[in-house]
Protein backbone atom coordinates (compact mmCIF):
# COMPACT_ATOMS: atom_id res chain seq x y z
CA UNK A 1 0.00 0.00 0.00
CA UNK A 2 1.13 3.58 -0.66
CA UNK A 3 2.55 5.45 2.33
CA UNK A 4 2.49 9.25 2.51
CA UNK A 5 4.94 10.92 4.90
CA UNK A 6 3.94 14.47 5.84
CA UNK A 7 6.62 16.40 7.71
CA UNK A 8 5.71 19.43 9.82
CA UNK A 9 8.75 21.36 8.61
CA UNK A 10 8.85 24.26 11.05
CA UNK A 11 8.24 21.91 13.97
CA UNK A 12 11.21 19.76 12.95
CA UNK A 13 13.44 22.78 12.29
CA UNK A 14 12.72 24.28 15.72
CA UNK A 15 13.28 20.90 17.37
CA UNK A 16 16.67 20.53 15.70
CA UNK A 17 17.75 24.19 16.04
CA UNK A 18 17.15 24.27 19.79
CA UNK A 19 17.98 20.62 20.37
CA UNK A 20 21.60 20.83 19.25
CA UNK A 21 24.07 20.95 22.17
CA UNK A 22 25.78 24.04 20.75
CA UNK A 23 25.78 26.47 17.87
CA UNK A 24 27.50 25.05 14.79
CA UNK A 25 28.94 27.28 12.06
CA UNK A 26 30.28 26.39 8.64
CA UNK A 27 33.53 27.43 6.99
CA UNK A 28 32.00 30.82 6.15
CA UNK A 29 31.00 31.46 9.76
CA UNK A 30 27.28 30.93 9.05
CA UNK A 31 25.23 29.05 11.65
CA UNK A 32 24.01 25.71 10.29
CA UNK A 33 23.01 23.64 13.32
CA UNK A 34 19.32 23.76 12.43
CA UNK A 35 19.97 22.72 8.83
CA UNK A 36 22.38 20.00 9.91
CA UNK A 37 19.90 18.57 12.41
CA UNK A 38 16.94 18.93 10.04
CA UNK A 39 18.60 17.08 7.15
CA UNK A 40 19.97 14.34 9.40
CA UNK A 41 16.62 13.81 11.12
CA UNK A 42 14.66 13.89 7.85
CA UNK A 43 16.88 11.25 6.26
CA UNK A 44 16.45 9.01 9.31
CA UNK A 45 12.67 9.52 9.32
CA UNK A 46 12.38 8.68 5.63
CA UNK A 47 14.45 5.52 6.07
CA UNK A 48 12.45 4.61 9.15
CA UNK A 49 9.06 5.00 7.44
CA UNK A 50 9.98 3.88 3.89
CA UNK A 51 7.31 6.11 2.32
CA UNK A 52 6.24 6.01 -1.30
CA UNK A 53 5.32 9.72 -1.17
CA UNK A 54 6.76 12.65 0.85
CA UNK A 55 5.88 16.29 1.42
CA UNK A 56 7.33 18.84 3.87
CA UNK A 57 5.12 21.78 4.88
CA UNK A 58 6.09 25.07 6.52
CA UNK A 59 4.19 27.97 8.06
CA UNK A 60 4.42 31.06 5.86
CA UNK A 61 4.00 34.66 6.93
CA UNK A 62 0.24 35.16 6.97
CA UNK A 63 -2.52 36.34 9.29
CA UNK A 64 -3.69 33.67 11.72
CA UNK A 65 -7.45 33.25 11.40
CA UNK A 66 -7.60 31.53 14.81
CA UNK A 67 -6.41 34.77 16.43
CA UNK A 68 -9.67 36.32 15.24
CA UNK A 69 -11.54 33.71 17.28
CA UNK A 70 -9.37 34.37 20.32
CA UNK A 71 -6.67 37.11 20.33
CA UNK A 72 -4.86 35.17 23.08
CA UNK A 73 -4.21 32.24 20.72
CA UNK A 74 -0.42 31.68 20.53
CA UNK A 75 0.15 35.12 22.06
CA UNK A 76 2.73 33.49 24.30
CA UNK A 77 5.02 32.62 21.38
CA UNK A 78 8.36 34.51 21.30
CA UNK A 79 8.67 37.57 19.09
CA UNK A 80 11.91 37.15 17.15
CA UNK A 81 12.09 40.78 16.03
CA UNK A 82 15.36 42.31 17.15
CA UNK A 83 17.13 38.94 17.50
CA UNK A 84 20.41 38.38 15.72
CA UNK A 85 19.53 36.36 12.63
CA UNK A 86 22.02 33.66 13.61
CA UNK A 87 20.03 33.11 16.80
CA UNK A 88 16.70 32.28 15.17
CA UNK A 89 15.65 29.16 13.25
CA UNK A 90 14.13 31.11 10.34
CA UNK A 91 17.58 32.27 9.21
CA UNK A 92 18.36 28.69 8.18
CA UNK A 93 15.23 28.16 6.08
CA UNK A 94 17.00 28.98 2.77
CA UNK A 95 19.49 26.17 3.38
CA UNK A 96 16.72 23.81 4.46
CA UNK A 97 14.75 24.56 1.28
CA UNK A 98 17.89 24.07 -0.81
CA UNK A 99 18.48 20.71 0.88
CA UNK A 100 14.92 19.59 0.13
CA UNK A 101 15.32 20.67 -3.49
CA UNK A 102 18.57 18.72 -3.74
CA UNK A 103 16.87 15.62 -2.33
CA UNK A 104 13.94 16.07 -4.71
CA UNK A 105 11.41 16.37 -1.88
CA UNK A 106 8.38 18.57 -2.51
CA UNK A 107 7.85 21.36 0.00
CA UNK A 108 5.58 24.39 0.40
CA UNK A 109 4.81 27.30 2.70
CA UNK A 110 1.24 27.99 3.75
CA UNK A 111 -0.17 31.26 2.43
CA UNK A 112 -3.50 31.77 4.20
CA UNK A 113 -3.70 29.21 7.00
CA UNK A 114 -1.59 27.23 9.46
CA UNK A 115 0.46 24.20 8.48
CA UNK A 116 -1.85 22.16 10.74
CA UNK A 117 -4.75 22.87 8.41
CA UNK A 118 -2.92 21.70 5.28
CA UNK A 119 -1.64 18.58 7.03
CA UNK A 120 -5.16 17.80 8.27
CA UNK A 121 -6.57 18.27 4.77
CA UNK A 122 -3.99 15.85 3.37
CA UNK A 123 -4.56 13.27 6.12
CA UNK A 124 -8.36 13.32 5.96
CA UNK A 125 -8.57 13.52 2.17
CA UNK A 126 -5.99 10.85 1.33
CA UNK A 127 -6.26 8.36 4.21
CA UNK A 128 -8.66 6.29 2.14
CA UNK A 129 -6.06 5.92 -0.60
CA UNK A 130 -2.90 5.40 1.42
CA UNK A 131 -1.34 5.14 4.86
CA UNK A 132 -0.51 8.60 6.21
CA UNK A 133 2.34 9.25 8.67
CA UNK A 134 2.55 12.76 10.15
CA UNK A 135 5.96 13.64 11.55
CA UNK A 136 5.49 16.28 14.26
CA UNK A 137 5.56 16.90 18.01
CA UNK A 138 2.36 18.94 17.78
CA UNK A 139 -0.17 16.94 19.79
CA UNK A 140 -3.08 18.52 17.89
CA UNK A 141 -2.48 15.89 15.23
CA UNK A 142 -3.53 13.16 17.67
CA UNK A 143 -7.15 13.93 16.72
CA UNK A 144 -6.39 12.79 13.14
CA UNK A 145 -5.16 9.34 14.16
CA UNK A 146 -7.06 6.39 12.70
CA UNK A 147 -6.10 2.92 11.54
CA UNK A 148 -4.76 4.66 8.40
CA UNK A 149 -3.21 7.77 10.00
CA UNK A 150 -0.40 7.80 12.58
CA UNK A 151 1.80 10.45 14.16
CA UNK A 152 5.56 10.02 14.35
CA UNK A 153 7.35 11.83 17.18
CA UNK A 154 11.02 11.82 16.20
CA UNK A 155 13.53 11.28 19.01
CA UNK A 156 16.28 9.33 17.26
CA UNK A 157 16.38 5.81 18.68
CA UNK A 158 13.50 6.73 21.00
CA UNK A 159 11.13 7.71 18.19
CA UNK A 160 7.50 6.84 18.89
CA UNK A 161 4.82 6.17 16.28
CA UNK A 162 1.44 7.02 17.78
CA UNK A 163 -1.58 4.99 16.65
CA UNK A 164 -5.06 4.53 18.17
CA UNK A 165 -3.74 2.16 20.85
CA UNK A 166 -1.19 4.82 21.91
CA UNK A 167 -3.96 7.38 22.53
CA UNK A 168 -6.11 4.86 24.38
CA UNK A 169 -3.18 3.93 26.64
CA UNK A 170 -2.06 7.53 27.18
CA UNK A 171 -5.39 9.26 27.77
CA UNK A 172 -8.05 6.55 27.97
CA UNK A 173 -10.00 8.03 25.06
CA UNK A 174 -10.39 7.44 21.32
CA UNK A 175 -8.39 9.67 18.94
CA UNK A 176 -11.66 11.15 17.63
CA UNK A 177 -12.26 12.51 21.17
CA UNK A 178 -8.88 14.24 21.40
CA UNK A 179 -10.10 17.68 20.31
CA UNK A 180 -12.95 17.41 22.84
CA UNK A 181 -10.46 16.42 25.56
CA UNK A 182 -8.08 19.26 24.78
CA UNK A 183 -10.94 21.76 24.64
CA UNK A 184 -11.64 20.91 28.27
CA UNK A 185 -8.05 20.81 29.53
CA UNK A 186 -6.58 23.60 27.39
CA UNK A 187 -3.15 23.80 25.79
CA UNK A 188 -0.44 25.94 27.38
CA UNK A 189 1.80 25.73 24.30
CA UNK A 190 -0.89 27.52 22.24
CA UNK A 191 -1.99 29.75 25.13
CA UNK A 192 -5.42 28.10 25.26
CA UNK A 193 -6.92 28.22 28.74
CA UNK A 194 -8.93 25.16 29.71
CA UNK A 195 -11.94 24.74 31.96
CA UNK A 196 -11.04 25.32 35.61
CA UNK A 197 -11.12 22.17 37.77
CA UNK A 198 -10.85 19.91 34.71
CA UNK A 199 -7.53 18.12 34.34
CA UNK A 200 -6.65 15.28 32.00
CA UNK A 201 -8.17 12.52 34.15
CA UNK A 202 -11.39 14.44 34.80
CA UNK A 203 -11.73 15.24 31.09
CA UNK A 204 -11.32 11.55 30.28
CA UNK A 205 -13.96 10.59 32.84
CA UNK A 206 -16.39 13.17 31.44
CA UNK A 207 -15.89 12.00 27.86
CA UNK A 208 -16.30 8.37 28.86
CA UNK A 209 -19.61 9.30 30.45
CA UNK A 210 -20.95 11.75 27.88
CA UNK A 211 -19.02 10.91 24.68
CA UNK A 212 -18.24 14.34 23.25
CA UNK A 213 -17.70 17.93 24.34
CA UNK A 214 -21.25 18.77 23.24
CA UNK A 215 -22.45 15.83 25.33
CA UNK A 216 -20.54 17.07 28.37
CA UNK A 217 -21.91 20.61 28.04
CA UNK A 218 -25.47 19.47 27.34
CA UNK A 219 -25.45 17.22 30.41
CA UNK A 220 -23.34 19.35 32.74
CA UNK A 221 -26.02 19.35 35.44
CA UNK A 222 -25.48 15.59 35.76
CA UNK A 223 -21.79 15.93 36.68
CA UNK A 224 -21.42 14.55 40.20
CA UNK A 225 -18.58 16.68 41.59
CA UNK A 226 -20.04 20.11 42.45
CA UNK A 227 -16.86 22.07 41.74
CA UNK A 228 -16.43 20.46 38.31
CA UNK A 229 -20.14 20.80 37.50
CA UNK A 230 -20.14 24.51 38.33
CA UNK A 231 -16.95 25.15 36.39
CA UNK A 232 -18.13 23.33 33.25
CA UNK A 233 -21.41 25.27 33.29
CA UNK A 234 -19.60 28.57 33.88
CA UNK A 235 -16.97 27.96 31.21
CA UNK A 236 -19.13 26.34 28.53
CA UNK A 237 -18.52 29.13 26.00
CA UNK A 238 -14.78 29.00 26.57
CA UNK A 239 -14.81 25.24 25.93
CA UNK A 240 -16.77 25.76 22.70
CA UNK A 241 -14.32 28.45 21.59
CA UNK A 242 -11.41 26.16 22.40
CA UNK A 243 -12.94 23.47 20.20
CA UNK A 244 -13.10 25.90 17.29
CA UNK A 245 -9.41 26.65 17.80
CA UNK A 246 -8.31 23.03 18.15
CA UNK A 247 -10.52 21.03 15.78
CA UNK A 248 -8.84 20.19 12.46
CA UNK A 249 -10.91 19.60 9.33
CA UNK A 250 -10.54 19.60 5.56
CA UNK A 251 -10.28 23.38 5.29
CA UNK A 252 -7.20 24.06 3.16
CA UNK A 253 -6.32 23.36 -0.48
CA UNK A 254 -3.63 20.76 -1.12
CA UNK A 255 -0.49 22.31 -2.68
CA UNK A 256 0.41 19.04 -4.47
CA UNK A 257 -1.53 16.04 -5.71
CA UNK A 258 -0.57 12.62 -4.37
CA UNK A 259 1.01 11.71 -7.71
CA UNK A 260 3.30 14.75 -7.48
CA UNK A 261 4.62 13.56 -4.12
CA UNK A 262 5.91 10.19 -5.27
CA UNK A 263 9.41 9.71 -3.88
CA UNK A 264 12.35 7.31 -3.70
CA UNK A 265 15.25 8.29 -1.46
CA UNK A 266 18.67 7.67 -3.04
CA UNK A 267 20.35 4.91 -1.05
CA UNK A 268 23.62 6.81 -0.77
CA UNK A 269 22.07 10.10 0.45
CA UNK A 270 23.86 11.42 3.53
CA UNK A 271 23.76 14.61 5.59
CA UNK A 272 27.32 15.52 4.60
CA UNK A 273 26.59 14.99 0.91
CA UNK A 274 23.52 17.20 1.06
CA UNK A 275 25.18 20.04 2.99
CA UNK A 276 28.19 19.95 0.68
CA UNK A 277 25.97 20.04 -2.41
CA UNK A 278 24.08 23.14 -1.23
CA UNK A 279 27.25 24.95 -0.11
CA UNK A 280 26.43 24.86 3.58
CA UNK A 281 29.65 23.19 4.80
Amino acid sequence: MQRLLIVDGMNLLFQMFYGMPSRIVNSKGRAIQGTLGFVGALLKIVRMVSPTHVVVLFDGECENARAEINPEYKANRPDFKGFDENDIPFSQLPDVYAALDYLGIRHAETVDCETDDVIASYAITLSGECKVIISSFDSDFFQLITESVSVLRYRGDKTVICDPSYIRAKLGIEPCQYADHKSLTGDSSDNIKGVDKVGAKTATDLLRQFGTLDGVLANAVQIKRPSVRESVIKNAERARMNYRLIKLTVSAPLPFSLDELEYILPECASTREVLTAIGAT
